[in-house]
């Protein structure tokens, strides 16, 4: 299982890379494995602000629909327009190509209370 160092994890299977003040944040690698075969991402085109903890869209896979859930708080910069049309991206590349949502961080001590890699691999058991 594919655990990247340089991220940053909530215990519902998001991640987040920080760049300076701006945050791109994904589901992880057990994340799409779990769901199966992604089919489409739901998130409002006019979504302004994330919460730390609260969801800001839908994953939907062929057997069951999960909640995104915020890693930090922050303002939309960017949605990754390629999975409108592209979802399956999720699955084949979930720390690259497949990154779902860009916010400007509001308050970046809030990373502090995300899990690293070692305590996300141990949550899973590995």
């Amino acid at each position: 299982m594919n655990i990247p160092e340089n991220l940053k994890y909530t215990k519902d299977h998001e991640w987040i890379k920080i760049e300076g003040s701006t945050g791109i944040i994904g589901i992880t690698d057990f994340a799409q494995g779990e769901l199966g075969d992604i089919v489409y991402v739901d998130i409002a085109p006019d979504i302004a602000d994330i919460t730390m903890g609260e969801s800001f869209g839908t994953i939907e896979a062929v057997k069951t629909v999960s909640d995104l859930y915020a890693p930090v708080t922050g303002k939309v910069l960017e949605l990754n327009a390629k999975l409108k049309d592209e979802p399956q991206l999720v699955n084949t590349d979930p720390y690259g190509e497949g990154w779902i949502i860009k916010i400007e961080l509001k308050d970046p001590s809030q990373t502090g209370e995300l899990l690293d890699a070692a305590a996300y691999g141990a949550q899973l058991g590995h």
